[in-house]
Order: C-alpha cells, then structure tokens, then sequence
C-alpha cells in the first residue's frame, strides 16, 4: 500500500519573511522590490586593460581575466593577439558565500601548456563601496597591475567593483557565484532570468463560398469538389460540393489561429476525390495573411476572387508545353480582432482581452509578486553520483512570461526576484510553475534531456483584498502515478493593487469574454480544436526565444492534456456536485424536521412567520434579501484569509487507486496490455451505464411532465384537465390568502395527521406514462 504523508503537510502556511524596500505610497513604491528579501551581491565589472605586456615574439598575447573570491572564480573570454582587450562583464558573488576577505582579479595570457600570470588587482572587501539604486552606475577606473609580491607591473586594468543588491540593474546580466559549476556560454544563458511575450495570436476566418471555370481531368464524370485549407501545421478541409458541376458552391467557414509576425502563407487547393484514396488537385493559391483584412465587429467583409494556378505539362511530339490555366475562388478572408483566442484552459485564463488592442480597455490594477524561496525540494536527477536539484520558477499572466534563475544544486533555493503585471480583469489566474533545469553542462545535446516538473501554484486574482500583501509557503503537489507527492514548498508574495475601485466593481457586470465570443459564437468542437492550435503555437514561438523557454514548461503551464478523461477527476466532479447540492439537501432535511415537529418551538415559530408573510405578501422579497443580507454579514467574520491553494482531498487525490493512476498517466492510443486496457473498458461501461440509467430516469421525470396534457394517457389527462378547470374555478373566488393559509397549514400539519404512504399528487404523476417503453 502507498504510504501517505499527513493531511498536514498540503495546508498553506502563512509567513512573516522580512522583505526589503518601503511601504507603498499613493501609486508610487519607495522600493522597486519591496515584496523580496534583500540579497546582497558583490558586483565586479571587467571593463577592459591596455599597455599589457607582450609574452611571444609576435609581440602580443591572448589575455582574459580570471576574478577570485574565496572558492569562487569567473572568467572572461579571451582575445586573441591583443594587447588593448575589452571584455564588458559582469560578475555577482553572493554575500551570503562569501568566504574570504580579499577580492582577486587576475589577467592571464591563455597558452596551449600553462596560463601564463601578467599581473593582478587586489581588493580588501571591507574598503569596497555600497550603491543603491536608483544612484547611477559606480564609474570603472584604471588599476595598475601587481606582481604576487606588490610590485608594480606595467599594464592597467579598468574595473568597478561594488556591494549591491539584485534591485541593481547588473543583477539579470551578471555572471553568478552560484552559477561557477556551469560551464559553456549556452548553458550559462539558460540559467539567467528572463522575461519572454506570448505571440500575438488571431483567429483566421476563411470563408469559402465558390469556384469557378474548374478543369476536371476526368470529363466523363461530375466533379467531387472539396477545399483544402492548410496554414503551418494546421489543416482543414471543406465539405463536398453539392452541386456536382465545374463551378461548386460551398458557403463554409474554416478557422484557423494564426501568430504575428505571420510567416507562413494560408495555402489553398481545390481538389477533386476521383478514387476513395486519391485526389487531384484542381487548383492551387497562396495568400500572404500581411495582406488579410483586419476585421474588429460582427459586420461581413467585402468578397474576392483569388487565381487558381494549376500547371499542366503536354508532350507535343519530343517537346514538352507548360500550359498555365487560370481558375478563380470566391472567399472572405478574415484575421478576426474581436474575439480572444483561447490557449488556456478556460477555468484558469490569466487574460480575456480581444486581439485587437483597439477593442482593450485601460487597466484596472497591478499585480506584483515576489518569488522569494522554496524549501524541501525533491531531487530530480543525478549528477555525479549524488542526487540534486537545478530548479527555476516560471510564472504566467496574460501575455508576459517570466523566469527567474536558476539556482544551481539546491534543495533551498533563494530568487528573491520581483515581477509585476498589468491586470485588466480581477477575475483571472496567475500561476507559478517551479521545475528542474536539465540543460546544463551541454544537457541538450545528451538525448534530448526535458526539464521536470517540480509543481505549480494557482492564485486568483477576484480571491485576494486589494492593497494586501500576501506572504504564505504554497505546497508544491505533483500526481505520480504511485499517487500524489509533495515536491516542497515555494514561498510567494503577492500583492495586487486596485487603480480605480469603481472600474473594478464595474468589471463585474461586464461580460466575461469579448462580445464576439456571444453575437457570433464558436461551436466546443471548433474552440477545443483552435486552443489546441493555439497552445501549440505559443510553445513553438516561446522554445525559439534565446534561452528558449521549453515546450514541456509551456505545455505544464497551460494545462494542456487537461481535458482527457480521469476517473480521479470524475469522481472529484462527482463530489463537487454533491456538495453544491448537499446546501439544498441540508435545507431540505430542515424543513421536514420543521414539518414533523421535531423542535416545537421552531414550528410554531415558522407558522408565524408564515401567516405574516402570507397576510403581507410584499414583505416577502425584502425579507428574502434581508435574509440574504444578514447571513451574508454573519459569514464576514469567518471569511477566508488565505488564498486558495490546491486540495488533495478535493480532488480525490490523497485516496486514488493505484490502477486509476495508472490509467491517468497513459498515453493516448494506449500503451498498456489487453487485459488492462478490457479490465478498465469494462469499468468505464460499468461507470457509464449507471451514468446512463440516471440521465434517462431524468429524461423519465420531464417526459412525464410533458405528458400531462398530451392526451397519450387520456384518462389521466382528463383527470388533470379537469383538476385545473376546478382548481381555476375555486382560485377564481377564493381569495389568495385563504388558498396560501390553507396550503401551507396544510404542509406543516402535525405528524399525528399524516400518512406514510406516498401522496395522491406523487402517486398521479409517477403512474403517468414516459417514452421509455418506445426505446429499444
């Protein structure tokens, strides 16, 4: 059996870190990274040197500078053949490693055998100077080369070393201490924080209407004319023509996502289906999508003709004769602006803005957040010989990516990294994903290595108060299939700062997606199918950025695979339902226990109230929302102060059976043997059919209504439809007020004056007839 940890170690802890920086003032922070602890950095710029000595009879030499603090050692690239060398690094040493009192700047003469030594630049650590910014930059100065005894050497290097902090511009540029195991120019690029953009994403519309003047080769029969649509990897095709002739009509839409800078061309083809596996092509064109119109609202575009070439090659005698024959197509071709393409998992969207920024709104709000450390990380891989850790964390919202560095070899990594979004709706998600870096040490070039998931937090920006910051240890949970893990702790400040409070209050009457999305909706089918274009496309643009961010970190972040099937995920549902549900039950179990005079008191009570209401029918709705109001003020004191944060109890994951995990983690087609995969089709035919049996006693019930007057029972129908000519005839004279009297007093009677067996109503309506006896 699977050895669970305590509930405990999945609860959300808040902390109280001691963060750097000043306190928000109006719309201005004293502090650039007021939601992080300070780090303290010792920053060394390597400038360049002049007047080095020459060491060959060429009369030059191949220098670099080798900077040393303790066990620690950058070194700059080196020139070949020069004595005036300019370098233009940076180097960072954290101080919290810091193990000598002396810096150390070395130049060097590189050499096939044994770097030669052309002189050195001390520093005494306690004589180096502090910088703050915004202070502008500490200027470089020359220094004159020692000898390992003090002596003066010729040569001077030009340096600038100061004690900093990671609020200093050097920070995200610099050569880092942590970093010193790394080796390789490309490796050390991967490490370093970035920021990267979403590419502009629009939806394509290609509305084909007809053709015209098509050459079929084949004369002795109609035409089975279709359109093949084809952008990147993205292919569509039309239905096939109806009208059987040279000029078919097919009135479509396809829909494709297409991202800016757009680089391929929509390529179109009219084909025609001679053989069940065979196609000739008709007719072929290429559009620029530079050249598309752009459209922002509901209202058609112009139409156009566009060429089709086709090229046909005649042999006449020994020669051959290119023919070009020119039929046209009749499109509208669109790039829609007014709708927001989906490449998100809809529950958990960090942006519902239109394409076209025309159609955007000002913001509302920022949100900032501080990725200060994680605790008790997992290792993910082996590294000579002993397990570790290279972890770095990716945070998403709207269109802005960002990644902190990576922190080399550590179970307690420390960023202490600040980053800071615009927010235009509060109802969004931002999540922060932490993984392992597995491009090391020339990682990509050993098999193809993929960064692992360490775990991810999701926070929602309509759950936290403005103006707060929000400091708390979130558990990093992961779903393996031997059942759910906890990675560690990530440790997050949050805070989100409200510009306009009415704008935000009046977000909440506004429509959640763009007004396309609602005057000319998309099918499910069509938005699964371009989500997942879409999610493809960002992950594609965002691994071509440099240092490129991964298409399994991309993928991770947006959810993708979400939607295949789980029986974890399904039972989780289940147990949704039911609790939304078990409010109405709660209350339904109340009014029985009030109907058979379980609490006297509560009854008689609840007849007061009754006659009140009924003898003043307009108190009813304010006292519905004067209820409404006070248990909503009861509620304020036990109101939710921490963000949320998954459940594994919720979702079903701390008690899964192994052989659904399993299943889970799949691939799809499956990989797993017959009888597994006979075992779990025949549970999901199980599964499925008390589904089925549920769903159609639901169709029973409202197939039982409708009969009511359908006359297919006609005895029962008569006896309904005289029910009502009584019942219109006594609420015609009776007051309303005696009729609601008597019917509640009626309802709560006392237990003395009931039945067991069911009512005359409930037993008339479940003896009248449904469609089951037509189904088969």
């Amino acid at each position: 059996m699977m050895q669970r940890p305590p509930h405990e170690d999945f609860s959300l802890k808040e902390t109280k870190p001691h963060l750097g920086g000043g306190k928000a003032t109006g719309d201005k922070l004293t502090s650039t990274y007021d939601l992080v602890e300070q780090m303290q950095y010792l920053y060394v710029r390597v400038v360049k040197a002049k007047d080095l000595p020459a060491k060959d009879l060429t009369g030059s030499c191949d220098p670099y500078v080798e900077v040393k603090l303790g066990n620690y050692k950058g070194t700059t690239r080196h020139f070949e053949k020069k004595s005036n060398p300019e370098w233009l690094q940076i180097f960072a040493f954290s101080k919290d490693r810091i193990q000598a009192s002396v810096l150390e700047a070395t130049v060097k003469d590189k050499d096939m055998l044994k770097d030669d030594f052309m002189g050195r630049v001390l520093f005494d650590l306690n004589e180096v100077p502090k910088r703050v910014p915004p202070d502008s930059p500490l200027a470089a100065q020359w220094y004159r080369l020692e000898d390992r005894n003090g002596n003066k050497l010729k040569g001077e290097l030009m340096l600038a070393v100061w004690w900093g902090t990671q609020a200093d511009e050097a920070f995200p540029e610099a050569w880092h201490s942590d970093a010193a195991t790394v080796s390789g120019a490309d490796s050390l690029s991967s490490i370093r924080s970035k920021v990267y953009l979403s590419p502009k994403l629009w939806y394509l519309r290609v509305n084909v209407i007809e053709a015209q003047d098509l050459i079929p080769t084949d004369k002795t029969r109609f035409p089975d004319v279709f359109v093949k649509a084809i952008l990147g990897n993205q292919a569509l095709r039309t239905r096939s023509s109806m009208s059987k002739s040279i000029n078919p009509m097919w009135n479509e839409d396809l829909m494709f996502v297409a991202a800016e800078p757009f680089e391929e061309p929509l390529i179109l083809s009219v084909e025609d289906r001679v053989a069940p596996n065979k196609d000739e092509v008709l007719g072929r064109c290429a559009i620029p999508l530079q050249y598309v119109d752009r459209r922002l609202d509901h209202k058609p575009l112009h139409t156009k003709w566009y060429t089709l070439e086709k090229h046909v090659i005649i042999t006449e005698g020994d020669k051959k004769k290119e023919i070009k024959f020119s039929s046209r197509i009749h499109m509208r071709i669109c790039l829609e602006g007014g709708y927001h393409v989906l490449d998100e998992s809809t529950h958990y969207s960090s942006d519902l803005r239109p394409t076209a920024k025309q159609l955007w709104k000002s913001s509302i709000g920022v949100l900032e957040v501080g990725v200060l450390n994680a605790q008790g990380l997992q290792p993910m891989k082996t590294k000579d010989g002993r397990a570790t850790t290279d972890a770095y964390c990716v945070a998403k919202y709207g269109q802005k990516w960002v990644r902190t560095r990576t922190i080399i070899d550590s179970a307690a990594p420390k960023w202490n990294e600040q980053y800071t979004w615009e927010v235009f709706d509060p109802c969004t998600v931002i999540t922060v994903g932490v993984f392992d870096n597995c491009h090391l040490h020339g990682g990509d070039n050993t098999g193809g290595a993929r960064d692992s998931r360490i775990g991810k937090v999701r926070i929602r920006l309509s759950t936290l108060e403005t103006d707060r910051v929000y400091t708390h240890s979130y558990p990093l949970l992961v779903l393996h299939p031997t059942g759910v893990k906890k990675m560690g702790e990530i440790h997050l400040a949050v805070r989100f700062t409200c510009s306009s409070l009415l704008n935000m209050m009046n977000m909440y009457s506004q429509p959640l997606l763009p007004k396309m999305h609602y005057v000319n909706p998309l099918t499910v089918s069509q938005l699964d199918s371009l989500r997942h274009q879409a999610t493809q496309i960002v992950s594609m643009r965002l691994s071509r950025a440099e240092p490129p961010l991964r298409k399994e970190v991309v993928e991770y972040m947006l959810d993708v695979g979400s939607h295949m099937w789980s029986m974890r995920r399904s039972k989780a549902n289940f147990f949704r339902i039911m609790a939304v549900f078990g409010g109405l039950i709660a209350v339904g179990k109340w009014f029985d226990q009030i109907c058979n005079w379980k609490n006297p008191i509560t009854t008689v009570l609840i007849h007061i109230l009754f006659l009140i209401l009924v003898l003043y029918p307009e108190l009813i709705l304010p006292t519905i929302f004067l209820y409404l109001f006070l248990i909503g003020v009861w509620y304020y004191r036990w109101r939710p102060r921490h963000p949320p944060h998954m459940d594994t109890r919720l979702s079903c994951a701390d008690n899964a059976h192994p052989d659904e995990l399993d299943e889970e983690f799949d691939t799809f087609p499956t990989s797993r043997p017959a009888d597994i995969v006979r075992m779990r089709y025949d549970r999901l035919r199980s599964i499925a059919g008390r589904i089925q049996t549920v769903v159609g006693d639901l169709a029973t019930q409202g197939e039982r209504l409708q009969s009511l007057l359908s006359w297919r029972d006609p005895r029962a129908t008569a006896l309904f439809v005289i029910f009502c000519l009584v019942a219109a005839v006594v609420l015609y004279v009776t007051p309303f007020q005696v009729v609601a009297l008597l019917t509640g007093f009626y309802v709560l009677r006392h237990p003395r004056f009931r039945y067991k067996l069911p009512s005359v109503p409930l037993n008339f309506f479940r003896r009248l007839p449904a469609r089951t006896d037509c189904m088969l």
